[in-house]
């Protein structure tokens, strides 16, 4: 059986991924991989030679992508590029931080949880609750 191109369209969207090769094998294992015509794929694979340029470089690109709705990156890896994961606003692509197998999750770290108790914060303090 002959292989189909995958022709982007508005009604599809990808999942791009910033971890560990570990992480990032698991989720190509599960076929969230890509690569375009251009030879661009939708992840990076973080080890002890990535330098934080290349990691911040990524970042940027996945962000501007418009095929691309969510972000998922390894916590640590996050923690490389903080001032960026946390200044950027938009809804999407949404940013999810997940744990990795030699860095467990640190739930102080997470921008989008942050972000969620800072909101609950304020409405509970607006309507008189606590």
């Amino acid at each position: 059986m002959a292989s189909r191109a995958n022709i982007p369209n508005k009604s599809s969207a990808l999942i791009a991924m910033i971890a560990d090769e570990d992480t990032v094998t698991g989720f190509l294992l599960a076929g969230v991989g890509n690569v375009d015509l251009r030879r661009k794929t939708n992840y990076l694979i973080v080890d002890s030679k990535t330098t934080v340029k290349q990691i911040e470089d990524a970042f940027k690109e996945f962000m501007t992508r418009e095929d691309i709705a969510i972000v998922l990156i390894s916590q640590y890896v996050a923690n490389m590029i903080r001032f960026l994961v946390d200044s950027y606003n938009k809804p999407v692509p949404a940013i999810l931080e997940i744990p990795s197998k030699d860095h467990p999750y640190d739930p102080a770290h997470d921008s989008v949880l942050s972000r969620v108790k800072y909101l609950f914060n304020t409405e509970s303090v607006a309507s008189g609750r606590r």
